[in-house]
């Protein structure tokens, strides 16, 4: 299986989203954590550590991860799927979108 981590601010709406629907993907283990302080799952270097790809919402967001953080480990992607902070958890045209931004990076489910 392949551990993916979903990140986004605060951890509430957008990557425990994506999180949600990377589950259709059988090879997938996914997580997700937030990039801010007060994140309902703060980001650590222990869910770094476990991730083999990485995606965020915004590319700022990738930017704010490497400040943080230093560049990825040797071979982990970062990917921007250019999701804006707009939606709500579980908000049907986010998981569609999710979905969509998904299936162009990593291919469809199973």
């Amino acid at each position: 299986m392949t551990r993916v981590l979903f990140l986004c601010g605060k951890a509430r709406q957008r990557s425990p989203t994506a999180a949600e629907i990377a589950r259709d993907w059988p090879a997938l283990d996914p997580d997700y954590a937030g990039l801010s302080h007060d994140a309902d799952e703060p980001l650590t270097a222990d869910h770094l550590a476990r991730a083999a790809l990485i995606f965020v919402m915004e590319r700022r967001q990738k930017q704010r991860l490497t400040a943080r953080f230093g560049p990825p480990p040797a071979g982990v992607r970062v990917i921007s799927l250019d999701i804006p902070d707009r939606y709500a958890f579980m908000e049907p045209a986010l998981c569609t979108l999710l979905r969509a931004r998904l299936i162009h990076h990593i291919g469809p489910p199973g």
